[in-house]
């Protein structure tokens, strides 16, 4: 006969701890859990993306009714644990049903806490807890439009957030002078309050609510300053309580929590706790990851192992999840007296970083702006290792040095964390890797639980796959790792449901990382920029790095500046020009380009704009993907061999067509005659002038791999020559795919197709049709000529503050 093991509770911490039991011994039990709500086990950190519409109730069930079954494991749901006779060994629940057992588990998780002030019990005061809450909320967000939440903490937030998005207004109420004041210090709580400001969320801080007005309903509130605000909802998320009711009653020891042991044994015998509802040397967990931490002991402990680590307790981290507001909190923030500290603040680009340490190591870490290291910081923290070969801060290092966890975790050792939502180490995401044949994301994520979370561990998740794998890596079909889907459905998708922000496209199309990432955002910028001309506002943020700056980043980290020569040709008076801006500015570098262009070189990032004003000309955009350049040779005018006019033609073509972005760069080379000294047929549009006109050669390139023009037709007049160019632009815009070149293009549509398309005259006018309205919308102009005269945007983006160094006793 096997051994009875019940589980009170059906939440995260119960359920992991089953699952560690299966994974070590899945024959040892025969084991019943017992749930209080209707839903089989489901991720409830997970409920923010559920009230901000990101996810669906399914797509948080993290163990659907099948896996119950698969396991048998006996499942009484939505009928509560109310009683448990410890000398009969038998739990009794709300129906009355009887069940024995060997071993318990109770893992009761915690309560909302609700304020005990008038009008609490009236309609329409919910907690932000369960499924439930969650669609009374969404309920409430249809019907009505003010909201009210009480408690300026993690989940108060993303609650706030979640109903702005449904449309609602909504006010934060919090007791503090600053927003997460457990996980955050004052500076990174007010820059957290700024940035939900900017985003259209209203607080009052330091406000106490003394009463919730309304007759049957809520209709407002009055704070102890005798104010009072209206409101048709209110969410109360002022922290949670253990539920130790039942433990209590059955006569176990109970503080704050249960009281467990370091291997999570009660005071009874043959009754054990895990989760929020236990209490270990005075301290109580309301995070995830010392949860799972707890479940593993435990698991070992009711398996007998054979080496079985004592809990020592767990450093906890916090992660927001809200768009656009990075934060992330680990270890000791508050009690700091006697530490020493180093901070960082960039108040241009709000990024704050701040470490605290005693003894040369790390106890605490609050970051916000940009969170990348903070993985890397917990994982020095949570070994004690010291920082004395590190350098304790950098200023105006190379982009690209010092990158964080993305960059570096084949380097780390195997027992660092890299999902610390479900605390998942790297050694044992590739021991899954190696000894089970995973072969992605979603597959490691379902056997380790790495990635199921925030997910913003994939990345790394997919670094070590590709690391251990190599091409049997299995990537998913869509434009990214974000979502399924490739580029032909997201612009299909784009066009039916009218989207016209990237927010929009990751929210509609529900992508699986919210914010987006490197590689899909700037992809559908694009995407947007093509389809809604005159409706969406070209997103700065989801530009790459490059066309951020309007500049190309060498590798050490200074500058690129090109001006636009067009068709090659300059003046004695820009050259005189260029000559003295690089003697003045110490360029090290002058050039000529591959593209007839002469480019100033290491130039520094403060420097950019002094320069460009200097100069007064215009960029080539040799850092964009745009419509690029157009390489002439000098053609009939001088040339014995030429039969047309090239320079005059290429800079026609250039002044038609700059500033307009393409799915990649896009080059154009006019020569005057066959022997063509511009390389015309490796160009993405290729012109070679001969005696009865221009022959015209498409899908080129000289780049790493040569791909020969094909010859599309000839020409006769200068004025087909620009028709032609300008819609096969706009042929390539609206069919290609991001970060495609033209040879690829041609090839996956078909050089025929595009032959058919661009000779047919009334598709061309189609084309051009949308190649106005795209140029009349957005306009062409260079960028840099704005940013010059704009003093703010100048100082946001190329003066760099020096970080602050502030020791301790601050």
């Amino acid at each position: 006969m096997k051994e009875r093991l019940v589980v009170i509770g059906n939440g995260m911490a119960g359920v992991r701890t089953v699952e560690e039991i299966l994974d070590r011994d899945p024959e040892r039990y025969e084991i019943t859990i017992i749930g209080n709500e209707e839903y089989p086990n489901y991720n409830r950190i997970m409920l923010s993306n559920v009230l901000q519409k990101k996810m669906t109730v399914d797509e948080i069930i993290t163990n659907p009714l099948d896996w119950y079954e698969e396991n048998h494991i006996f499942l009484i749901n939505n009928n509560p644990a109310v009683g448990v006779d410890t000398e009969a060994k038998a739990v009794t629940t709300e129906s009355g049903e009887t069940i024995p057992y060997d071993k318990l588990i109770i893992a009761t998780g915690s309560h909302p806490f609700i304020l005990s002030i008038p009008g609490a019990d009236k309609a329409g005061v919910v907690a932000f807890r369960t499924i439930d809450d969650t669609a009374e909320m969404l309920a409430a967000a249809a019907k009505y439009k003010k909201a009210v939440v009480i408690g300026g903490g993690l989940l108060g937030l993303e609650a706030a957030k979640g109903l702005q998005e449904q449309g609602m207004d909504v006010t934060v109420v919090h007791l503090a002078k600053w927003l997460m004041e457990t996980q955050l210090d004052e500076k990174a709580g007010k820059l957290l309050q700024a940035e939900l400001e900017d985003q259209g969320l209203k607080f009052l801080m330091e406000y106490s609510t003394q009463e919730i007005l309304g007759d049957q309903r809520v209709s407002g509130m009055r704070f102890s300053n005798e104010t009072e605000i209206e409101t048709d909802l209110i969410v109360m998320s002022i922290g949670i309580r253990p539920a130790v009711e039942l433990a209590r009653e059955i006569g176990l020891k109970v503080n704050r929590g249960i009281v467990v042991d370091d291997y999570m044994a009660t005071s009874l015998p043959n009754i054990y706790g895990v989760g929020e509802c236990v209490e270990h040397n005075g301290t109580c967990y309301g995070l995830v990851a010392p949860l799972f931490e707890q479940g593993k002991i435990l698991a070992d402990v009711l398996t007998d192992q054979p080496e079985i680590k004592a809990y020592q307790g767990s450093k906890t981290f916090t992660s927001l999840k809200v768009s656009g507001a990075d934060l992330y909190s680990a270890g000791n923030i508050l009690n700091t007296e006697g530490m020493d500290s180093i901070e960082a603040f960039d108040s241009a680009s709000r990024k704050y970083k701040k470490i605290f340490l005693k003894d040369g190591k790390i106890q605490g870490i609050v970051l916000y702006g940009d969170t990348d290291d903070g993985s890397r910081y917990y994982n020095m923290m949570k070994k004690g290792q010291t920082i004395e070969e590190l350098q304790s801060i950098a200023v105006l290092q190379a982009i690209g040095e010092g990158a964080g966890m993305g960059q570096d975790i084949l380097e780390w050792e195997d027992d660092e964390t890299v999902c610390g939502c479900n605390g998942v180490d790297k050694g044992t995401i590739l021991r899954s890797i190696r000894e089970k044949g995973l072969s992605s994301v979603a597959e490691v994520g379902k056997v380790t639980k790495a990635g199921t979370s925030c997910g913003k561990c994939k990345p790394q998740v997919q670094t070590l796959l590709e690391y251990e794998l190599g091409d049997a890596v299995t990537t998913a079909t869509g434009i990214c790792p974000c979502t399924d889907l490739n580029r032909d459905q997201v612009v299909t998708q784009i066009y039916a449901k009218h989207l016209t922000s990237t927010r929009e496209v990751f929210e509609a199309l529900e992508w699986r990382n919210p914010e987006g990432c490197s590689k899909c955002r700037p992809a559908v910028n694009f995407y947007l920029n093509v389809a809604w001309p005159e409706e969406h506002e070209d997103e700065r943020d989801s530009r790459v790095a490059n066309e951020r700056m309007h500049a190309n980043i060498q590798k050490d980290g200074t500058f690129s500046v090109v001006p636009r020569m067009r068709g090659g040709q300059t003046s004695p008076q820009q050259l005189m020009k260029l000559a003295q801006v690089a003697e003045r500015y110490q360029v090290p570098l002058v050039k000529v380009t591959g593209s007839q262009r002469i480019g100033l070189y290491g130039v520094k990032k403060e420097d950019l704009p002094k320069i460009w004003e200097e100069l007064d000309m215009v960029a080539a955009q040799a850092y964009g993907k745009v419509f690029r350049s157009v390489k002439t040779c000098v053609g009939q005018s001088f040339c014995r061999f030429g039969t047309q006019k090239t320079m005059e033609l290429g800079v026609r073509i250039e002044e038609n067509f700059e500033y307009i972005d393409t799915p990649h760069k896009f080059k154009v080379g006019v020569s005057g005659c066959p022997r063509s000294c511009v390389e015309s047929a490796v160009k993405d549009f290729g012109i070679i002038g001969v005696e009865n006109g221009f022959q015209i050669m498409i899908g080129g390139n000289g780049g790493t791999e040569l791909v020969e023009a094909q010859h599309l037709v000839t020409a006769e007049t200068e004025d087909e020559v620009v028709d032609l160019c300008g819609a096969m632009l706009q042929y390539y815009r609206e069919t290609g795919i991001y970060g495609e070149r033209t040879a690829p293009w041609v090839e996956r549509m078909g050089f025929e197709n595009v032959k058919t398309v661009l000779l047919d005259a009334e598709k061309r006018k189609e084309l051009w049709e949308g190649l106005n309205k795209a140029i009349a919308a957005k306009g062409r102009k260079d960028a840099w000529g704005p940013i010059t005269k704009d003093v703010d945007l100048r100082e946001k983006m190329y003066t760099i503050e020096k970080p602050e160094l502030v020791g301790a006793g601050e």
